[in-house]
């Protein structure tokens, strides 16, 4: 049994003048010590799916299942239950804080949340948190602003870790730091991973990051997955046009052959192009391509993609 299922998860937000379509009947399987990467465009959809995840975003339809528990139907204390096992690093270091409180309660407030020990004992968690994440031994009663961005984002995933969660959302954890700073938080991910035995959706727009870090990626447009495989086959053998546009975008030597780059801007999600929605800007579309969705096709392997032309 995979540790999470989704089956056509649907999050759909008002409009004025309609409805923004920001994820679109999304299946996917997550299974026991398994990184998968969640990659697209800005604007995509996949921070939206992290949070309908994390129902943080109540999904508009569809199932979310976590070890066999429905968290799309869940309420109150069963849901409050399940977000212990399942927690969220967030994008933004400087804005996931509380610049109010100290890291001391930032870490201890979680496991006071969730009934966890007594305030000696979780202050005991907190500074081991604080150790096992690289941070200076002094950090429990300073504030947010008095560290850097890859500090405070080691922050963010002491915050996340500290209730032994199962699966970990990282959306775009490392985007808003330097290159040096990536490498470094990239590195305490994957040291985490293994002594926690965690599993990981990473979601992010940077294919050389997920390159390193993923066991399968997912790619995403415009709300819906149009491809998916094992990191090393979709890299060698990407099928969607959108894909091999994506990864001819990363620099490579090696790689002899290169896609046509991107024409053209991601169309809105309030109003989605009939068909294949990547038809207004693939070099392969046809006349079918603008009138008929395509099937998510199993190519063998682990592979699978939705286009009518994929090669």
């Amino acid at each position: 049994m995979p540790l999470l299922s989704v089956d056509r998860l649907s999050t759909h937000y008002p409009a004025t003048d309609g409805t923004v379509r920001a994820v679109d009947d999304v299946s996917l399987e997550i299974v026991e010590g398994e990184t998968v990467a969640l990659v697209g465009e800005s604007g995509c959809g996949k921070s939206t799916l992290g949070k309908s995840l994390m129902r943080l975003v109540n999904p508009t339809s569809g199932q979310v299942t976590f070890k066999g528990r429905d968290v799309a139907a869940m309420t109150g204390k069963e849901l409050r239950s399940v977000r212990r096992h399942i927690q969220m690093i967030f994008q933004d270091p400087f804005a996931s804080l509380n610049p109010r409180q100290t890291i001391r309660t930032i870490l201890t407030s979680p496991l006071a949340v969730h009934g966890i020990g007594d305030r000696k004992s979780r202050e005991a968690i907190a500074a081991s948190m604080v150790a096992h994440v690289g941070l200076p031994a002094d950090s429990l009663d300073r504030y947010p602003h008095e560290f850097s961005g890859g500090q405070r984002q080691r922050i963010g995933i002491a915050r996340a870790l500290i209730l032994q969660p199962e699966l970990v959302i990282c959306d775009e954890p490392v985007s808003a730091l330097d290159l040096s700073i990536q490498a470094q938080i990239l590195n305490l991910l994957v040291e985490m991973k293994t002594e926690l035995s965690l599993s990981y959706l990473f979601i992010s727009h940077d294919l050389s990051v997920v390159r390193y870090f993923a066991d399968r990626v997912l790619v995403m447009y415009l709300g819906r997955i149009v491809e998916s495989a094992p990191t090393a086959k979709l890299w060698s053998g990407a099928k969607h046009p959108y894909t091999q546009a994506l990864l001819a975008a990363v620099p490579d030597p090696s790689r002899r052959k290169q896609a046509a780059p991107i024409t053209g801007d991601l169309p809105s999600p309030h109003n989605p192009p009939s068909g294949c929605r990547f038809h207004t800007r693939c070099p392969l579309a046809t006349d079918i391509c603008w009138t008929e969705d395509p099937t998510y096709t199993q190519l063998g392997g682990g592979h699978a993609v939705a286009c009518h032309h994929a090669q």
